[in-house]
């Protein structure tokens, strides 16, 4: 009899707990068109703000509102770990997919993306080259200073709030760069979309008040369905049996970095703007380098209890130097201030084989500081220019 009832109640739980996973899916019908409307308007917004600040100081502003639900996920899984150790492990595997998905994927979706509507529109046959400009090369630069300090912080084993100060500082002399670049020329606002053009001819007091505007809704929208959309993802993954590391890892960055490559591939569509999409996925990948790892020993030590340090186990240490070499290629092949069809592809492929064979971890690094290694030799003997460098100097001896 105890066991008839047993099975009664367990059968009610389970009913009741696919009941509510079900009601959570559901909610994707809202959430997803949700977070794609917030995502345009904070696009349009940073388009606008470009012609007011740099436009890599827009960049970043849009990066901070877009990676919000990033740093949410982030931060309830810090906090997590702090009170169950066995959770620590998960930490590292949510903010390394996460860059990993936007140099492997998400940098190569947007040349394909901005390849297809050029053929389409100009039946263009050559391969396309996305050419950076100038100050680009601050972005691009940018990302070196986290990726070498975070050399340090695999080898040493541990994620201390110190280094959440020097990663905070190096975040913040970036944006002071940033600040330095002056807007860009009044003559490309015919280049602008429709609503970022309509805005930027209001008086000048009614235009800062409409991108103010635009920032704010689009912030607070993205930030109330931020929640939702996460959880009616996941319980479409549970449902589709997604285990728990490979949601940490894959399905939830994918899912948090939404609303920036909504952005990014909006503006990919035409090849004017694929510069600026894809310096809005760097914006982010520098973002993440820095004060979202910041971030993670500030709320774990809180959650703790006490000043707490990270350990990593040899586990932990593969993902972060496995995503520190990807993203090492990366800003080298855009040290060239172009972005090619084989350093795209390449890209892709060398993420979607340890997507899809996740223990060849190891293998992957060599393959990674083997392609690594090439650029650095053909850059030495001069047959590839690292033209970020001297686009940077020139920045610097401009406007300093």
């Amino acid at each position: 009899m105890l066991f008839s009832k047993g099975s009664v109640l367990g059968s009610k739980a389970e009913a009741l707990t696919a009941t509510v996973l079900k009601a959570k899916a559901i909610a994707a019908v809202w959430t997803f068109p949700s977070i794609l409307l917030s995502a345009l308007v904070i696009g349009w917004a940073a388009e606008a703000t470009q012609f007011l600040v740099s436009q890599g100081l827009a960049l970043a502003i849009l990066a901070w509102l877009q990676t919000l639900p990033e740093f949410a996920v982030e931060a309830v899984i810090a906090w997590e770990a702090g009170i169950d150790p066995e959770k620590v492990h998960l930490v590292t595997a949510n903010f390394t997919g996460s860059l990993r998905l936007l140099v492997g994927l998400g940098w190569p979706m947007i040349y394909f993306t901005t390849a297809f509507f050029r053929r389409k529109n100009s039946k263009e046959k050559r391969f396309l080259n996305i050419k950076l400009e100038g100050e680009h090369s601050v972005e691009v630069l940018g990302l070196l200073p986290p990726i070498l300090y975070f050399i340090i912080i695999v080898l040493k084993g541990t994620l201390s709030l110190f280094d959440s100060v020097i990663l905070f500082f190096m975040y913040v002399g970036y944006l002071y760069i940033l600040r330095k670049i002056p807007p860009q020329d009044q003559e490309k606002i015919e280049d602008a979309g429709k609503i970022p053009r309509m805005i930027l001819k209001l008086r000048p007091g009614l235009r800062n008040l409409s991108i103010g505007f635009l920032f704010l809704l689009g912030g607070i929208w993205l930030y109330l369905v931020a929640e939702p959309f996460l959880h009616s993802m996941l319980a479409l993954a549970t449902m589709l049996g997604v285990s728990q590391f490979v949601f940490v890892q894959w399905v939830s960055p994918f899912l948090s970095e939404f609303p920036e490559k909504v952005t990014a591939f909006n503006w990919a569509r035409t090849v004017r703007k694929s510069p600026m999409a894809l310096m809005n996925m760097i914006s982010s990948n520098i973002n993440q380098w820095t004060v979202l790892v910041a971030m993670i020993p500030i709320v774990y030590s809180i959650s703790s209890g006490k000043i707490s340090a990270i350990h990593f186990d040899s586990h932990q240490k593969v993902e972060i130097f496995l995503t520190i070499v990807q993203s090492a290629l990366g800003c080298i092949l855009l040290a060239n201030m172009e972005f090619r069809w084989y350093e795209a592809t390449g890209l892709l492929l060398l993420w979607f084989v340890q997507f899809v064979v996740p223990h060849w971890r190891e293998e992957m690094i060599f393959v990674y500081l083997f392609w690594l290694y090439v650029e650095l030799i053909l850059a030495f003997f001069g047959k590839r220019k690292l033209k970020a460098f001297g686009e940077f100097k020139e920045l610097i001896r401009k406007y300093w």
